[in-house]
């Protein structure tokens, strides 16, 4: 089962002028709601999270949803076994999640991690939903704790964009 969460950081607040119901998507990706995440795998009891503080956590759950949507271009789908790669970067440092998938699996893996681990396997559909499902969530919270963020048409339009499945 798929696992995937974040904390909010105190230690990098928006600044307090922000007006949520105009940011940009440069400000809601990459300059807004930094804190860490995590991803882990709750059968095997193994995790990929970071405990840097600084991660944009918007832009992360944003970018997993692409990632997901890419890994599955492939026209024979489940059925392929020619693996399909991409990367997630972290903007203010070289460390990486990596993604491969193969067959109906995706394998994740970091940079962080030392060689020899084996990677966090997930069935592509499972992640696909969990994704999407962080997204909204992580949204609903944000929405929550700033005033005008649910007027904000990037954030109508990221919610159209990755429904719920």
């Amino acid at each position: 089962m798929i696992d995937l969460g974040y904390s909010l950081s105190r230690r990098f607040p928006d600044p307090p002028q922000t007006d949520y119901r105009s940011a940009d998507q440069r400000a809601l990706r990459h300059d807004l709601f930094c804190g860490d995440v995590y991803l882990a795998d709750t059968r095997e009891d193994r995790e990929l999270s970071t405990a840097w503080g600084w991660v944009p956590v918007l832009d992360f759950a944003w970018a997993l949803c692409d990632i997901v949507e890419r890994l599955d271009r492939d026209p024979r789908g489940s059925r392929s076994s020619t693996p399909v790669h991409a990367e997630l970067d972290f903007t203010e440092s070289t460390d990486r999640l990596l993604f491969e998938r193969r067959f109906g699996w995706v394998d994740i893996t970091a940079d962080w991690v030392p060689a020899g681990k084996p990677p966090l396997t997930f069935d592509h559909a499972a992640l696909r939903r969990e994704a999407r499902d962080f997204l909204h969530d992580l949204l609903a919270d944000l929405v929550d704790l700033h005033e005008g963020l649910g007027d904000n048409p990037v954030v109508w339009d990221l919610q159209s964009r990755f429904p719920r499945v």
